[in-house]
């Protein structure tokens, strides 16, 4: 099986989380799969949210609902099958909350117009990325504009505060997985652990993230990922191997 490898990676980073926003936004620890097209999406040139409001508002007149159907950069790209696996020590990045004004007068109804920001970033984080080969035009595409450095829009990592840094773009040829470990973020679906890695202290990783759109409104549907160092019992996750270490794609 081929696939397309790159690192990710950023000085900071937000990939807002949309359940707690009362004082602070916080973001995931990871980059998600919907993040992660959007992402790719930018760097071919596909369009958003944005584009699917514009091109719906003509036929919805009169109506608040302007997200019907995927934005395109989700419809072309969400069949591809990734990998990411974080680049930290126990899969764990630096965070620190920011603090900064929004002055731009329709931001809050708080006299003088002045909104208060407190939002969670991720330091120096980075990811190991790869993309399953299946055939596509979409991939094609893709693989043309990582391997040449090309991309139509600045790629970031959840808003544009956040520029992203994509090198180390190589195509590998996967083999069949071997062992009982896995070595990337994987869908978690085991009752138990097995041992650590000879000479590691184990540990264990454990984040609900956003892994598909719902069609009609755009919500996130989740999965619990997992990230650890300890032998597992796979179940359905899609294994492949490189370099001696197993990566599950979703």
């Amino acid at each position: 099986m081929k696939a397309i490898s790159f690192k990710l990676s950023g000085k900071t980073a937000c990939f807002r989380k949309p359940d707690v926003n009362a004082y602070a936004y916080f973001t995931y620890n990871n980059i998600h799969k919907p993040a992660l097209l959007g992402l790719l999406g930018a760097v071919m040139g596909l369009g958003g949210y944005t584009q699917l409001h514009d091109k719906n508002a003509a036929f919805k007149k009169g109506r608040l609902g302007y997200d019907e159907g995927f934005p395109e950069f989700y419809e072309k790209l969400h069949p591809l099958k990734i990998s990411i696996t974080p680049l930290a020590p126990n899969g764990y990045f630096a965070k620190k909350i920011q603090t900064f004004n929004n002055s731009v007068g329709y931001a809050s109804q708080e006299q003088g117009g002045n909104l208060v920001v407190r939002e969670q970033w991720l330091e120096k984080p980075q990811w190991q990325i790869m993309i399953l080969d299946d055939g596509s035009e979409s991939y094609q595409k893709l693989c043309h504009y990582l391997r040449n450095k090309k991309s139509v829009f600045i790629p970031y990592l959840g808003k544009n505060d956040h520029p992203a840094t994509i090198d180390g773009v190589e195509m590998i040829t996967l083999s069949e997985p071997q062992g009982d470990y896995i070595d990337s973020l994987f869908i978690k679906d085991f009752t138990s652990l097995g041992w650590a890695k000879e000479g590691e202290a184990p540990f264990l990783f454990q984040e609900v993230s956003p892994m598909r759109l719902q069609k009609e409104h755009h919500f996130y549907e989740y999965e619990t990922l997992a990230f650890t160092n300890c032998e597992v019992e796979n179940g359905s996750n899609t294994l492949f191997g490189y370099n001696h270490k197993n990566y599950s794609f979703f």
